[in-house]
């Protein structure tokens, strides 16, 4: 596993671009899979999850070309759909969670789409019923070989069907979504979610030549056509990432400028965090964070304690939560952070309060944060970094903290932050890179 040495205490200064939405990017990439005609995708996020998305399309026989500057050029013109039961596939899909969306695409224009259990973060059950029940909707036969972990849908023909999902999953979405454009007839999906990269999504599909009506709503009717064509499409700005950046200004009390953060497609995220006391001022698309000495949370109108949880867009991403709590640890005031989706997730406060925060894990689910408001800063230690955005809000903690700290498996990070350390350390950080201990 590799490390990151951090030395804490120090200000940041300067700008930051924000990469591209990983989230995003895991939806738009299977898609390709759609039609035989090239899809160009520009402002691809150079990540962890996402080379491995873009490995798993070429072993299945997608042309990549990488064009430079984060842009790719895919033709899934040959496609090799016995790929899909050979043991590489198993192994090479096993360890990415995006690909599940795979499947959509290849059962809508192969007759096939097979999956085995795929991996991810380590946050709790994920569980994917919602996808393989919508395509049993559109006629598909499903098969869960549960000695292998290996999942099988199957159909001659999709046909369009009327579906309320049991819950409003982004990944589901787009995987029936994907399914259901080259189906037979009107597919029509209710409580369907909404987040702009499912918007990205159907817009993306829409040149393709798919006929969507509701996109941006709860409520999608897709009406199929017989075939896809090439397009162009640019990923928006990783709202995640500039939520992160947003809690690590006022963490290091820092001044940074986020340059080009997509603004309008932000939803609440800017207010939260200004209900958090951070000052967020928007301009033009981009946001600046001034370097605060204090910032209060505000409490509800009736004097009670703040209470920031997750909800399907337009509600606030859980993904930025774990963001969300580290930031108050150094707040005046109280909050309690109420993670709904993900039993596992906020498990890592353990070494937040071991370096010194405030904090009560109520349950799996609820975190009562009692902001320090600087009056001691935090602590270094050695930590190790459980997933994606827990392991950000750890390197957010090392970097406010005093002294220096040391977070072990990186690969964690790397997953979905590009570069992180050299883009940090361009501002002001101090992250050194350490090599994997042989």
């Amino acid at each position: 596993m590799g490390s990151f040495r951090i030395e804490g205490g120090h200000r940041l200064k300067g700008e930051l671009v924000p990469q591209g939405a990983k989230n995003e990017a895991l939806q738009i990439l299977c898609a390709v899979l759609l039609t035989s005609e090239p899809v160009t995708i520009h402002n691809v996020p150079d990540i962890v999850d996402v080379n491995k998305l873009i490995d798993l399309l070429r072993h299945m026989g997608v042309q990549v070309e990488g064009l430079g500057g984060g842009s790719w050029r895919f033709t899934a013109s040959e496609v090799d759909i016995e790929f899909f039961l050979r043991p590489e596939f198993k192994q090479l899909g096993g360890g990415l969670r995006g690909s599940v969306m795979v499947v959509g695409p290849s059962l809508a224009r192969f007759g096939r789409g097979y999956i085995p259990t795929p991996g991810g973060d380590k946050i709790g059950r994920r569980r994917l019923d919602t996808h393989f029940i919508g395509f049993e909707k559109l006629g598909a036969s499903f098969h869960y070989d549960d000695k292998e972990g290996f999942f099988k849908a199957e159909a001659k023909q999709l046909k369009g069907a009327y579906m309320l999902l049991d819950e409003a999953s982004v990944t589901g979405t787009a995987n029936i979504v994907m399914a259901a454009v080259l189906a037979e007839g009107r597919t029509t999906i209710f409580n369907a979610a909404c987040e702009p990269y499912i918007q990205q999504l159907c817009d993306m599909l829409v040149r393709m030549g798919a006929r969507i009506s509701g996109i941006g709503s709860n409520l999608l009717h897709i009406d199929g056509v017989k075939e896809l064509g090439g397009t162009t499409h640019t990923m928006l700005p990783d709202m995640i990432e500039i939520g992160s950046f947003i809690g690590l200004a006022a963490m290091t009390r820092s001044e940074i400028t986020i340059k080009g953060t997509g603004y309008e497609h932000l939803g609440i995220i800017p207010d939260v965090f200004r209900k958090l006391g951070i000052t967020v001022e928007r301009r033009g698309d981009d946001i600046h964070i001034p370097a605060h000495g204090h910032y209060a949370i505000e409490p509800f109108i009736d004097g009670s304690n703040r209470v920031v949880s997750d909800h399907p867009w337009p509600g606030f991403t859980p993904d930025l939560l774990s963001i969300v709590l580290v930031t108050a640890t150094q707040a005046r005031g109280h909050v309690l952070i109420h993670q709904k989706m993900f039993e596992s997730r906020l498990f890592f406060v353990d070494k937040l309060i071991e370096m010194g925060a405030q904090i009560t894990l109520c349950d799996p689910h609820r975190a009562l944060v009692i902001g320090r408001d600087f009056d001691r800063p935090l602590r270094a230690i050695r930590m190790t970094s459980p997933d994606i955005r827990a392991g950000v809000s750890l390197l957010i903690a090392a970097l406010s903290a005093e002294g220096t700290s040391t977070i072990d498996n990186i690969e964690q990070i790397d997953r979905g932050y590009q570069r992180i350390d050299a883009r940090l350390n361009a501002i002001g950080a101090h992250i050194t890179r350490l090599a994997p201990e042989r």
